[in-house]
């Protein structure tokens, strides 16, 4: 993203915060965080405490790895990703993926089981969503979903270090879970959804509190506004 669209992103989400349609942060805690990944499918990352043994786990794949792929060149980690839609599964197994990057083909959720996935209205797009926010594409597919509680007894690991997590508006009963199952996680990557007319933004408030609560702090914010990186306060950044 050149200058020129950074600068006009901004102003729209300033408008959209004074119209009361966005939320607006303040990075919480100092970290010297590293970008990885294409400006679409990157994220920021607080590096200091990664190395080659670190738990990386990836919700939401779509078409867009770079995230992934960058982690695993730069500092030599094993990524789990995870993501239960057809097109994406297609779409990845048509890579050259590194060993060291797995994919699980199944979502998460605040329960294990099935869940309804409903297409984007756009048939070039990728991204499904368990939200019924669409008009046009009615008809959902069945996916399998797990919690992560679940995930990480089923892969045996207790702890994780990076959690990237964008599933299109499915994040904030995760959540809520999460938290509520005391998951130990050092950074929590995820993207809100509040644009989606469904959500709103007092839900992504709602989670930023609660996050806060348990101990996670803000330390990065794409120019978009939709994507924050959090990590937890006694971890060492």
């Amino acid at each position: 993203m050149n200058k020129k669209e950074t600068i006009i992103r901004k102003i729209k989400r300033a408008i959209k915060q004074l119209l009361g349609k966005d939320v607006s942060y303040r990075l919480q805690i100092e970290c010297s965080s590293t970008f990885i990944g294409s400006d679409y499918g990157g994220w920021d990352i607080c590096p200091t405490s990664i190395n080659s043994s670190s738990i990386i786990y990836s919700f939401g794949v779509g078409e867009d790895i770079s995230f992934d792929l960058g982690l695993i060149e730069k500092y030599g980690v094993q990524v789990l990703a995870f993501d239960p839609t057809p097109k994406s599964i297609d779409w990845v197994k048509d890579q050259d993926t590194p060993k060291e990057f797995q994919l699980y083909e199944y979502g998460i959720a605040d329960y294990d089981g099935e869940a309804e996935f409903f297409p984007p209205d756009n048939p070039d797009h990728v991204s499904h969503t368990m939200l019924k926010k669409n008009t046009k594409a009615s008809v959902g597919i069945g996916v399998n979903v797990k919690r992560l509680n679940t995930i990480m007894k089923e892969l045996g690991h207790s702890k994780i270090d990076i959690f990237k997590m964008d599933i299109e508006g499915a994040e904030y009963a995760v959540i809520d879970d999460i938290l509520d199952s005391n998951v130990q996680i050092s950074q929590i990557l995820v993207e809100f959804h509040h644009r989606f007319k469904n959500v709103g933004i007092s839900k992504t408030k709602t989670a930023v509190s609660n996050l806060n609560n348990h101990g996670y702090k803000i330390f990065a914010i794409s120019s978009s506004g939709e994507e924050y990186s959090f990590i937890k306060a006694n971890t060492n950044p």
